[in-house]
């Protein structure tokens, strides 16, 4: 249990459609669950050697809450988003503004001892990703006489 407490998790990554970190009011954002090369993403194997055992922990996805930055949030969900047109998880923002958004998620785990079968670990760890900014604009149409 202490072992599975001091994984190095990944920290889970908010990706943004657009991906120029600017968008429209009144038009969807879509959100993507992505992970970084540091720490322990799901379904990899952390190994040690703990009193001369190895251990071997593998951490699963529990749950996602996307949080929006603007007070809203989505989840907790099992999906990873994903961009446009299939991505499951979007938003839709009513006002300009400059919003952070960001993805929480929760792992459980899994863990071996000296190559036995996997033993669920009765633990849950919730690790909240960095947020982003992401600015909200207004779009104004003009006609011109030309």
């Amino acid at each position: 249990m202490e072992q599975f407490h001091r994984t190095d998790f990944a920290l889970p990554q908010v990706v943004l459609q657009p991906s120029d970190n600017r968008a429209l009011v009144n038009l969807p954002v879509f959100f993507e669950l992505a992970w970084p090369e540091a720490g322990f993403e799901p379904q990899e194997v952390d190994t040690t050697v703990l009193v001369g055992r190895e251990v071997r922990i593998r951490p699963t996805l529990q749950d996602a809450t996307y949080i929006f930055g603007d007070g809203s949030s989505h989840g907790p969900t099992s999906s990873l988003g994903g961009p446009y047109p299939d991505g499951d998880v979007t938003h839709t923002y009513t006002a300009a503004s400059t919003v952070n958004p960001s993805i929480e998620v929760t792992y459980g785990g899994e863990v071996s001892v000296d190559g036995a079968d996997w033993t669920v670990i009765p633990a849950r760890v919730t690790i909240a990703g960095p947020a982003v900014p992401l600015e909200v604009l207004t779009s104004r149409n003009r006609l011109y006489d030309s």
